[in-house]
Protein backbone atom coordinates (compact mmCIF):
# COMPACT_ATOMS: atom_id res chain seq x y z
CA UNK A 1 0.00 0.00 0.00
CA UNK A 2 2.94 2.32 0.78
CA UNK A 3 3.86 1.87 -2.60
CA UNK A 4 0.91 2.49 -4.08
CA UNK A 5 0.43 5.75 -2.07
CA UNK A 6 3.82 7.06 -3.42
CA UNK A 7 2.63 6.38 -7.23
CA UNK A 8 1.92 9.01 -9.50
CA UNK A 9 -1.16 9.71 -10.82
CA UNK A 10 0.04 8.79 -14.40
CA UNK A 11 1.91 5.79 -13.18
CA UNK A 12 -1.56 4.67 -11.64
CA UNK A 13 -3.37 5.24 -14.71
CA UNK A 14 -0.98 3.18 -16.98
CA UNK A 15 -1.22 0.23 -14.30
CA UNK A 16 -4.69 0.11 -14.36
CA UNK A 17 -4.75 0.19 -18.36
CA UNK A 18 -2.48 -2.72 -18.53
CA UNK A 19 -4.13 -4.50 -15.88
CA UNK A 20 -6.83 -5.49 -18.74
CA UNK A 21 -9.63 -3.84 -16.83
CA UNK A 22 -13.17 -4.48 -19.09
CA UNK A 23 -14.58 -0.66 -19.32
CA UNK A 24 -17.88 -0.58 -18.89
CA UNK A 25 -18.12 3.27 -18.02
CA UNK A 26 -17.31 6.71 -19.95
CA UNK A 27 -15.26 7.82 -21.42
CA UNK A 28 -17.00 6.48 -24.47
CA UNK A 29 -13.60 5.66 -26.60
CA UNK A 30 -13.37 2.90 -23.86
CA UNK A 31 -9.57 3.20 -23.28
CA UNK A 32 -9.36 1.22 -26.80
CA UNK A 33 -6.71 3.18 -28.79
CA UNK A 34 -6.51 1.19 -32.04
CA UNK A 35 -10.19 2.97 -32.45
CA UNK A 36 -8.65 5.61 -34.25
CA UNK A 37 -5.24 7.32 -35.10
CA UNK A 38 -6.15 10.07 -33.23
CA UNK A 39 -7.02 8.78 -29.96
CA UNK A 40 -3.54 6.20 -30.40
CA UNK A 41 -1.66 9.37 -30.70
CA UNK A 42 -3.27 11.57 -27.72
CA UNK A 43 -3.08 8.99 -25.36
CA UNK A 44 -6.57 7.76 -25.25
CA UNK A 45 -5.55 4.27 -23.61
CA UNK A 46 -4.81 6.63 -19.72
CA UNK A 47 -8.00 8.75 -20.28
CA UNK A 48 -10.45 7.42 -17.40
CA UNK A 49 -13.16 8.57 -15.08
CA UNK A 50 -13.58 8.87 -11.35
CA UNK A 51 -12.78 5.07 -10.74
CA UNK A 52 -12.45 4.22 -6.63
CA UNK A 53 -8.62 4.44 -6.62
CA UNK A 54 -8.21 7.50 -8.49
CA UNK A 55 -10.29 9.75 -6.16
CA UNK A 56 -12.62 12.88 -7.39
CA UNK A 57 -11.60 16.31 -8.05
CA UNK A 58 -14.70 17.39 -6.86
CA UNK A 59 -14.38 15.45 -3.01
CA UNK A 60 -10.79 14.79 -2.98
CA UNK A 61 -9.43 12.51 -0.34
CA UNK A 62 -7.12 10.36 -2.00
CA UNK A 63 -4.48 10.57 -4.49
CA UNK A 64 -5.55 14.04 -6.20
CA UNK A 65 -5.76 15.25 -2.63
CA UNK A 66 -2.32 14.76 -2.13
CA UNK A 67 -1.05 16.39 -5.18
CA UNK A 68 -3.03 19.26 -4.33
CA UNK A 69 -1.11 19.33 -0.80
CA UNK A 70 1.88 18.67 -2.09
CA UNK A 71 1.11 21.81 -4.89
CA UNK A 72 0.13 23.75 -1.19
CA UNK A 73 3.16 23.26 0.22
CA UNK A 74 5.32 24.60 -2.85
CA UNK A 75 3.74 27.17 -3.80
CA UNK A 76 3.50 28.22 0.60
CA UNK A 77 -0.34 28.85 0.42
CA UNK A 78 -3.07 27.03 2.99
CA UNK A 79 -4.95 25.42 0.17
CA UNK A 80 -3.94 24.45 -3.34
CA UNK A 81 -7.06 23.31 -5.99
CA UNK A 82 -6.31 21.78 -9.69
CA UNK A 83 -7.90 23.66 -12.19
CA UNK A 84 -8.90 21.91 -15.49
CA UNK A 85 -10.33 24.95 -16.40
CA UNK A 86 -7.17 26.91 -16.60
CA UNK A 87 -6.63 30.08 -14.52
CA UNK A 88 -10.27 31.34 -16.26
CA UNK A 89 -11.91 28.95 -13.99
CA UNK A 90 -9.85 30.03 -11.57
CA UNK A 91 -10.08 33.29 -11.22
CA UNK A 92 -14.62 33.28 -11.56
CA UNK A 93 -13.90 31.00 -8.89
CA UNK A 94 -11.78 33.60 -6.78
CA UNK A 95 -13.91 36.39 -7.40
CA UNK A 96 -17.11 34.19 -6.76
CA UNK A 97 -15.69 33.47 -3.52
CA UNK A 98 -14.37 36.56 -2.07
CA UNK A 99 -17.54 38.81 -2.63
CA UNK A 100 -21.27 38.91 -2.75
CA UNK A 101 -23.47 40.16 -5.28
CA UNK A 102 -23.48 44.34 -5.44
CA UNK A 103 -20.08 44.40 -3.52
CA UNK A 104 -17.64 46.70 -4.77
CA UNK A 105 -14.48 45.80 -6.08
CA UNK A 106 -11.13 47.44 -6.71
CA UNK A 107 -9.69 45.99 -10.02
CA UNK A 108 -6.80 47.12 -11.98
CA UNK A 109 -7.79 48.04 -15.35
CA UNK A 110 -5.29 45.98 -17.40
CA UNK A 111 -6.93 42.43 -15.87
CA UNK A 112 -7.64 39.79 -17.56
CA UNK A 113 -11.24 39.32 -19.41
CA UNK A 114 -11.95 36.68 -17.21
CA UNK A 115 -11.81 39.07 -14.39
CA UNK A 116 -14.63 41.39 -16.46
CA UNK A 117 -16.80 38.40 -17.08
CA UNK A 118 -16.61 37.75 -13.15
CA UNK A 119 -18.07 40.93 -12.17
CA UNK A 120 -20.48 40.45 -14.90
CA UNK A 121 -21.84 37.39 -13.70
CA UNK A 122 -21.36 38.38 -9.83
CA UNK A 123 -23.06 41.62 -10.58
CA UNK A 124 -19.90 43.72 -8.87
CA UNK A 125 -19.70 47.37 -8.65
CA UNK A 126 -15.60 48.13 -10.23
CA UNK A 127 -13.88 50.58 -9.14
CA UNK A 128 -11.02 50.79 -11.80
CA UNK A 129 -7.20 51.84 -11.16
CA UNK A 130 -5.28 52.54 -14.04
CA UNK A 131 -1.41 51.48 -14.14
CA UNK A 132 1.07 53.82 -15.31
CA UNK A 133 2.55 53.55 -18.55
CA UNK A 134 6.35 52.97 -19.57
CA UNK A 135 6.70 54.93 -22.24
CA UNK A 136 9.88 53.65 -23.54
CA UNK A 137 8.60 50.13 -24.70
CA UNK A 138 4.57 50.93 -24.63
CA UNK A 139 3.77 49.22 -21.85
CA UNK A 140 1.35 49.53 -18.82
CA UNK A 141 3.63 49.52 -15.87
CA UNK A 142 2.68 48.19 -12.32
CA UNK A 143 0.04 49.00 -10.18
CA UNK A 144 1.45 50.65 -6.75
CA UNK A 145 1.04 50.22 -3.13
CA UNK A 146 0.13 53.68 -2.88
CA UNK A 147 -2.45 53.72 -5.48
CA UNK A 148 -4.20 50.89 -3.57
CA UNK A 149 -3.80 52.62 -0.86
CA UNK A 150 -5.63 55.90 -1.66
CA UNK A 151 -8.59 53.96 -3.47
CA UNK A 152 -9.01 52.27 -1.05
CA UNK A 153 -9.17 55.50 1.23
CA UNK A 154 -11.31 57.17 -1.29
CA UNK A 155 -13.51 53.99 -1.53
CA UNK A 156 -14.11 52.27 1.87
CA UNK A 157 -16.68 49.78 0.98
CA UNK A 158 -14.34 48.14 -1.75
CA UNK A 159 -14.22 44.26 -0.55
CA UNK A 160 -11.41 42.91 -2.78
CA UNK A 161 -8.79 44.22 -4.66
CA UNK A 162 -7.79 42.21 -8.16
CA UNK A 163 -4.73 42.70 -10.39
CA UNK A 164 -2.30 40.91 -12.39
CA UNK A 165 1.46 40.18 -11.67
CA UNK A 166 3.29 39.66 -13.80
CA UNK A 167 1.36 41.05 -16.70
CA UNK A 168 1.21 39.34 -19.95
CA UNK A 169 4.33 41.41 -20.83
CA UNK A 170 6.02 40.20 -17.39
CA UNK A 171 5.47 43.40 -15.38
CA UNK A 172 5.59 42.62 -11.94
CA UNK A 173 3.88 44.71 -9.02
CA UNK A 174 4.82 44.87 -5.73
CA UNK A 175 2.41 42.64 -4.22
CA UNK A 176 4.06 42.78 -0.73
CA UNK A 177 3.44 46.21 -0.46
CA UNK A 178 0.27 46.19 -1.72
CA UNK A 179 -1.24 43.04 0.42
CA UNK A 180 0.54 45.14 3.20
CA UNK A 181 -2.19 48.34 2.45
CA UNK A 182 -5.28 46.41 1.95
CA UNK A 183 -5.09 44.34 4.97
CA UNK A 184 -4.67 47.45 6.67
CA UNK A 185 -8.37 48.04 5.62
CA UNK A 186 -9.51 44.25 6.21
CA UNK A 187 -9.59 43.52 2.72
CA UNK A 188 -8.42 40.21 0.66
CA UNK A 189 -6.15 40.69 -2.19
CA UNK A 190 -6.69 38.16 -5.25
CA UNK A 191 -3.44 38.12 -7.90
CA UNK A 192 -3.92 37.08 -10.84
CA UNK A 193 -0.60 35.39 -11.68
CA UNK A 194 -1.83 33.13 -14.70
CA UNK A 195 1.43 34.28 -16.16
CA UNK A 196 3.66 33.58 -12.70
CA UNK A 197 3.48 30.31 -11.84
CA UNK A 198 7.14 29.63 -12.12
CA UNK A 199 7.87 32.86 -9.47
CA UNK A 200 9.79 32.05 -6.93
CA UNK A 201 11.40 28.75 -7.01
CA UNK A 202 14.90 30.68 -8.10
CA UNK A 203 16.52 33.73 -6.80
CA UNK A 204 16.78 35.25 -10.16
CA UNK A 205 13.03 35.67 -10.36
CA UNK A 206 10.50 37.72 -8.57
CA UNK A 207 9.30 36.06 -5.46
CA UNK A 208 5.49 34.61 -5.99
CA UNK A 209 2.25 35.71 -4.58
CA UNK A 210 1.56 33.41 -1.55
CA UNK A 211 4.88 34.67 -0.09
CA UNK A 212 3.72 37.78 -0.26
CA UNK A 213 0.69 37.36 1.69
CA UNK A 214 -1.54 37.58 -1.33
CA UNK A 215 -5.16 35.73 0.06
CA UNK A 216 -5.46 34.49 -3.10
CA UNK A 217 -4.01 34.14 -6.43
CA UNK A 218 -4.55 32.25 -9.39
CA UNK A 219 -1.46 30.70 -11.51
CA UNK A 220 -1.38 28.60 -14.77
CA UNK A 221 0.92 25.86 -14.67
CA UNK A 222 1.36 25.17 -18.24
CA UNK A 223 2.08 28.74 -19.22
CA UNK A 224 5.56 28.39 -17.99
CA UNK A 225 5.56 25.14 -16.21
CA UNK A 226 5.73 21.27 -17.89
CA UNK A 227 2.06 20.82 -17.82
CA UNK A 228 -1.03 20.38 -20.49
CA UNK A 229 -2.96 23.74 -21.43
CA UNK A 230 -5.55 24.27 -19.53
CA UNK A 231 -3.84 23.11 -16.26
CA UNK A 232 -3.87 25.69 -13.45
CA UNK A 233 -4.05 26.37 -9.26
CA UNK A 234 -5.96 28.75 -7.34
CA UNK A 235 -4.08 28.88 -4.24
CA UNK A 236 -5.81 30.50 -1.17
CA UNK A 237 -3.53 31.95 1.63
CA UNK A 238 -5.05 34.06 4.93
CA UNK A 239 -7.71 34.04 6.68
CA UNK A 240 -9.91 36.77 5.31
CA UNK A 241 -11.73 34.09 2.67
CA UNK A 242 -12.86 30.93 3.80
CA UNK A 243 -11.59 28.07 2.18
CA UNK A 244 -15.25 26.43 2.51
CA UNK A 245 -16.34 28.57 -0.11
CA UNK A 246 -13.63 28.34 -2.33
CA UNK A 247 -13.75 25.11 -2.60
CA UNK A 248 -17.32 25.09 -3.24
CA UNK A 249 -17.23 27.61 -6.18
CA UNK A 250 -14.09 25.70 -7.64
CA UNK A 251 -16.98 22.88 -8.32
CA UNK A 252 -19.03 25.16 -9.53
CA UNK A 253 -16.62 26.67 -12.19
CA UNK A 254 -15.21 23.59 -13.58
CA UNK A 255 -16.24 20.22 -15.22
CA UNK A 256 -17.99 17.02 -13.51
CA UNK A 257 -16.33 15.50 -15.56
CA UNK A 258 -12.49 16.45 -15.17
CA UNK A 259 -9.78 15.60 -17.55
CA UNK A 260 -8.07 12.77 -15.74
CA UNK A 261 -4.83 13.36 -18.52
CA UNK A 262 -5.14 17.14 -17.52
CA UNK A 263 -5.10 16.35 -13.49
CA UNK A 264 -2.02 13.69 -14.34
CA UNK A 265 -0.22 16.64 -16.02
CA UNK A 266 -0.98 18.69 -12.84
CA UNK A 267 0.11 15.65 -10.37
CA UNK A 268 3.55 15.45 -12.45
CA UNK A 269 4.53 18.91 -12.97
CA UNK A 270 4.51 19.27 -9.25
CA UNK A 271 6.21 16.32 -8.56
CA UNK A 272 8.83 17.29 -10.93
CA UNK A 273 9.12 20.71 -9.11
CA UNK A 274 9.49 18.41 -5.95
CA UNK A 275 12.23 16.31 -7.00
CA UNK A 276 14.47 18.20 -10.04
CA UNK A 277 12.90 21.68 -9.78
CA UNK A 278 15.88 23.33 -7.94
CA UNK A 279 18.33 21.78 -10.98
CA UNK A 280 15.84 22.73 -13.55
CA UNK A 281 15.44 26.05 -12.58
CA UNK A 282 19.16 26.50 -12.76
CA UNK A 283 19.51 25.43 -16.07
CA UNK A 284 16.53 28.00 -17.25
CA UNK A 285 18.44 30.78 -15.21
CA UNK A 286 21.74 29.50 -16.97
CA UNK A 287 19.79 29.43 -20.49
CA UNK A 288 18.77 33.06 -19.87
CA UNK A 289 21.91 34.54 -18.94
CA UNK A 290 23.45 33.22 -22.04
CA UNK A 291 20.89 35.38 -24.38
CA UNK A 292 21.64 38.28 -22.26
CA UNK A 293 25.21 37.16 -23.07
CA UNK A 294 24.65 36.44 -26.97
CA UNK A 295 22.81 39.72 -27.94
CA UNK A 296 25.28 42.78 -26.37
CA UNK A 297 25.88 43.53 -30.08
CA UNK A 298 22.06 44.56 -30.92
CA UNK A 299 22.59 48.38 -32.33
CA UNK A 300 18.51 48.98 -33.06
CA UNK A 301 16.83 46.55 -31.41
CA UNK A 302 15.78 47.13 -27.91
CA UNK A 303 15.26 43.78 -25.69
CA UNK A 304 13.69 45.13 -22.30
CA UNK A 305 15.28 44.05 -19.11
CA UNK A 306 17.90 41.65 -21.17
CA UNK A 307 21.31 42.26 -23.06
CA UNK A 308 22.56 45.48 -22.02
CA UNK A 309 19.47 46.13 -20.73
CA UNK A 310 19.63 43.95 -18.39
CA UNK A 311 19.19 45.25 -14.76
CA UNK A 312 17.68 48.10 -15.94
CA UNK A 313 15.19 50.74 -14.05
CA UNK A 314 12.00 51.96 -16.15
CA UNK A 315 10.16 54.09 -14.87
CA UNK A 316 6.86 52.80 -13.50
CA UNK A 317 7.84 49.28 -13.43
CA UNK A 318 8.46 47.97 -10.24
CA UNK A 319 10.36 44.79 -11.31
CA UNK A 320 10.47 42.28 -14.38
CA UNK A 321 9.96 38.79 -14.81
CA UNK A 322 13.33 37.43 -16.69
CA UNK A 323 11.59 34.56 -18.58
CA UNK A 324 9.72 36.88 -21.20
CA UNK A 325 11.62 38.47 -23.91
CA UNK A 326 10.11 41.58 -25.06
CA UNK A 327 11.84 42.95 -27.95
CA UNK A 328 10.99 46.85 -29.24
CA UNK A 329 10.70 47.97 -32.96
CA UNK A 330 10.75 51.37 -32.40
CA UNK A 331 13.46 53.55 -34.33
CA UNK A 332 14.23 50.45 -36.48
CA UNK A 333 11.92 51.07 -39.77
CA UNK A 334 10.38 47.48 -38.75
CA UNK A 335 6.97 46.85 -36.93
CA UNK A 336 6.61 43.99 -34.28
CA UNK A 337 4.29 42.21 -37.35
CA UNK A 338 7.33 41.98 -39.50
CA UNK A 339 9.35 40.86 -37.23
CA UNK A 340 7.70 38.42 -36.02
CA UNK A 341 7.33 37.27 -39.53
CA UNK A 342 10.82 37.28 -40.24
CA UNK A 343 11.63 35.06 -37.44
CA UNK A 344 9.24 32.54 -38.41
CA UNK A 345 10.18 32.65 -42.52
CA UNK A 346 13.75 33.01 -42.38
CA UNK A 347 14.58 31.50 -38.75
CA UNK A 348 11.45 28.91 -38.02
CA UNK A 349 11.01 30.74 -35.06
CA UNK A 350 7.55 31.10 -33.28
CA UNK A 351 6.83 33.64 -30.87
CA UNK A 352 3.71 34.01 -28.51
CA UNK A 353 2.67 37.71 -29.85
CA UNK A 354 3.47 40.52 -32.02
CA UNK A 355 2.10 44.04 -32.09
CA UNK A 356 2.71 46.84 -33.96
CA UNK A 357 5.64 48.09 -31.50
CA UNK A 358 7.19 45.01 -29.90
CA UNK A 359 7.60 41.11 -30.47
CA UNK A 360 6.84 38.94 -26.93
CA UNK A 361 8.75 35.81 -26.65
CA UNK A 362 7.89 33.67 -24.22
CA UNK A 363 10.36 31.18 -22.41
CA UNK A 364 9.42 28.05 -20.33
CA UNK A 365 10.95 25.27 -17.81
CA UNK A 366 11.09 23.30 -20.96
CA UNK A 367 13.14 26.04 -23.21
CA UNK A 368 16.24 23.64 -23.89
CA UNK A 369 19.88 24.50 -24.56
CA UNK A 370 19.54 25.60 -28.06
CA UNK A 371 17.59 28.68 -27.26
CA UNK A 372 20.26 31.38 -26.41
CA UNK A 373 22.57 30.88 -29.26
CA UNK A 374 18.84 30.41 -31.85
CA UNK A 375 17.44 33.16 -31.14
CA UNK A 376 20.10 35.48 -30.16
CA UNK A 377 21.78 35.05 -33.72
CA UNK A 378 18.41 35.41 -35.65
CA UNK A 379 18.33 38.76 -33.90
CA UNK A 380 21.54 40.01 -34.86
CA UNK A 381 21.07 39.36 -37.51
CA UNK A 382 17.69 40.96 -38.25
CA UNK A 383 19.31 43.99 -36.28
CA UNK A 384 22.16 44.26 -39.18
CA UNK A 385 19.36 44.69 -41.31
CA UNK A 386 17.85 47.13 -39.67
CA UNK A 387 18.18 51.02 -40.35
CA UNK A 388 17.92 53.86 -37.62
CA UNK A 389 14.28 55.62 -38.56
CA UNK A 390 12.67 58.55 -36.37
CA UNK A 391 9.30 56.72 -37.89
CA UNK A 392 7.55 54.75 -35.05
CA UNK A 393 4.92 52.71 -34.73
CA UNK A 394 2.25 54.55 -33.07
CA UNK A 395 2.04 53.82 -29.28
CA UNK A 396 -1.65 55.25 -27.73
CA UNK A 397 -1.51 57.18 -24.54
CA UNK A 398 -3.70 56.34 -21.57
CA UNK A 399 -6.31 58.84 -20.98
CA UNK A 400 -6.46 60.80 -17.72
CA UNK A 401 -9.59 59.98 -16.74
CA UNK A 402 -11.79 56.60 -17.56
CA UNK A 403 -15.12 57.22 -19.22
CA UNK A 404 -18.43 57.93 -17.38
CA UNK A 405 -20.42 54.45 -16.85
CA UNK A 406 -23.81 54.58 -18.13
CA UNK A 407 -24.76 51.00 -16.74
CA UNK A 408 -23.51 47.95 -14.59
CA UNK A 409 -21.10 45.49 -16.64
CA UNK A 410 -24.24 43.04 -16.26
CA UNK A 411 -26.67 45.21 -17.69
CA UNK A 412 -24.96 46.15 -20.28
CA UNK A 413 -23.52 42.29 -21.48
CA UNK A 414 -28.07 41.76 -21.66
CA UNK A 415 -28.78 44.68 -23.29
CA UNK A 416 -30.33 44.59 -26.72
CA UNK A 417 -28.98 45.80 -29.84
CA UNK A 418 -29.68 49.46 -30.35
CA UNK A 419 -29.21 50.89 -26.55
CA UNK A 420 -26.53 53.06 -25.78
CA UNK A 421 -23.92 51.04 -24.41
CA UNK A 422 -21.16 49.16 -25.25
CA UNK A 423 -20.79 45.21 -25.66
CA UNK A 424 -17.02 45.32 -25.76
CA UNK A 425 -17.56 41.03 -25.89
CA UNK A 426 -19.63 41.53 -28.96
CA UNK A 427 -18.83 44.46 -30.61
CA UNK A 428 -15.65 46.53 -31.69
CA UNK A 429 -13.29 44.62 -29.53
CA UNK A 430 -10.30 46.03 -30.95
CA UNK A 431 -11.44 49.55 -30.84
CA UNK A 432 -11.79 48.72 -27.17
CA UNK A 433 -8.39 48.20 -26.36
CA UNK A 434 -5.48 50.00 -26.51
CA UNK A 435 -3.64 47.23 -27.69
CA UNK A 436 0.49 48.56 -26.80
CA UNK A 437 -0.24 48.50 -23.22
CA UNK A 438 -2.97 46.14 -22.47
CA UNK A 439 -5.41 48.50 -21.08
CA UNK A 440 -9.17 48.65 -22.26
CA UNK A 441 -9.98 52.47 -22.84
CA UNK A 442 -13.86 50.92 -23.21
CA UNK A 443 -15.77 48.37 -21.33
CA UNK A 444 -19.36 47.34 -20.89
CA UNK A 445 -21.23 50.25 -20.02
CA UNK A 446 -19.14 53.21 -20.68
CA UNK A 447 -19.86 55.68 -22.97
CA UNK A 448 -18.42 56.28 -26.37
CA UNK A 449 -20.21 58.99 -28.57
CA UNK A 450 -18.06 61.27 -29.63
CA UNK A 451 -14.39 59.29 -28.83
CA UNK A 452 -11.94 59.08 -31.75
CA UNK A 453 -9.03 56.15 -30.47
CA UNK A 454 -6.61 57.23 -33.58
CA UNK A 455 -6.59 53.76 -34.58
CA UNK A 456 -5.44 53.02 -38.52
CA UNK A 457 -6.51 49.72 -40.33
CA UNK A 458 -4.09 47.07 -39.16
CA UNK A 459 -3.70 48.38 -35.94
CA UNK A 460 -4.49 45.21 -34.17
CA UNK A 461 -2.72 42.58 -31.83
CA UNK A 462 -0.76 39.51 -34.21
CA UNK A 463 -0.98 36.60 -31.86
CA UNK A 464 -0.14 33.11 -33.56
CA UNK A 465 -3.18 31.99 -30.98
CA UNK A 466 -6.21 33.41 -29.34
CA UNK A 467 -7.26 33.63 -26.30
CA UNK A 468 -5.86 36.61 -23.31
CA UNK A 469 -7.07 39.51 -25.57
CA UNK A 470 -10.40 39.85 -27.58
CA UNK A 471 -10.73 38.97 -30.40
CA UNK A 472 -10.76 42.30 -33.49
CA UNK A 473 -14.58 42.63 -34.45
CA UNK A 474 -16.83 44.47 -36.47
CA UNK A 475 -17.18 44.57 -39.93
CA UNK A 476 -15.61 47.90 -40.69
CA UNK A 477 -18.97 49.95 -40.77
CA UNK A 478 -22.26 50.88 -39.51
CA UNK A 479 -22.87 52.82 -36.21
CA UNK A 480 -21.86 52.10 -32.85
CA UNK A 481 -24.51 51.29 -30.10
CA UNK A 482 -26.32 54.96 -29.60
CA UNK A 483 -26.30 56.01 -32.86
CA UNK A 484 -22.82 57.68 -33.12
CA UNK A 485 -20.68 57.46 -36.29
CA UNK A 486 -18.16 54.89 -36.26
CA UNK A 487 -14.95 55.44 -35.36
CA UNK A 488 -11.76 53.51 -36.78
CA UNK A 489 -10.70 50.45 -35.94
CA UNK A 490 -9.07 47.49 -37.23
CA UNK A 491 -11.59 46.26 -39.95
Amino acid sequence: MAEEAGRALWERMEAHHKAGYLSLHMPGHKENAALAPYLARLGAELDITELPEFDDLHDPSGVLAQGMDRAAKLWESRKSYFQVNGSTGGLLAAIRAATRRGDQVLVARHCHKAVYHAIELCGLDPVFLLPPVEETFGLAGSLSPEQVAQALEDHPGVKLVVYPSPTYDGVVSDTAGICAAAHAKGVPVLVDEAHGAHLGFHPAFPPGAMAQGADLAVASLHKMLPSLTQTALLHAGGKLVPLPQVARQTGIFQSSSPSYLLMASMDGCVRLLEEKGEALFAAWHRRLTEFDQGIQGLRHLRVLGHGREAGAHYPGIFALDPAKILISTQGTGLTGVALRDLLRREYRIEVEMALDHYVLAMTGLGTDDAMPARLAQALLAIDETCASSEETPSVLTVPGALPPRRCSLEEAAQARAGRAVVLVSQLLAAVCLLWGTELPLRRHGEGVRGVHLGLSPGDSPHRPRGGDYPSPGGDGGGTLPGGGPPDRHPG
